[in-house]
């Protein structure tokens, strides 16, 4: 009875960490789709197209195989290099975020000062 249980809890852990990757290589998928293709030639990383395919490849991976496989590991290591060195990157051009704070008057070169 103790073995039943203990593997029906250790199949919901694996359940839950499999959605949650899952949900992590999709939300880094998501973000690679939605940041400007020229924003990642501007901060030197590798073309959106080639972040697109790497995503996706790991998005499926994690979809299909189980989480105990080698594949999804892989995935994830793709996911994260992403999540913390190419996000950032383009989060921090100007305008490349959601947040971007500067003046309506801000054109592609700094700051409009009227001809002053």
């Amino acid at each position: 009875m103790v073995d039943v249980v203990l593997m029906q809890g250790f199949a919901g852990l694996m359940w839950l960490l499999s959605m949650a990757l899952i949900l992590f290589s999709g939300f880094a998928l998501i973000d690679a789709a939605i940041r400007r293709e020229d924003g990642y030639r501007a901060v030197g990383k590798q073309t959106k197209p080639f972040w697109l395919i790497i995503l996706a490849i790991a998005f499926v991976v994690n979809l299909i195989f189980p989480i105990l496989s080698f594949l999804p590991a892989i995935g994830l290591v793709a996911s994260i290099v992403y999540m913390v060195d190419v996000r950032p990157a383009l989060r921090g051009l100007a305008g490349g975020g959601r947040n971007h704070r500067g003046s309506s008057s801000d054109g592609p070169y700094g700051p409009y000062n009227g001809g002053r």
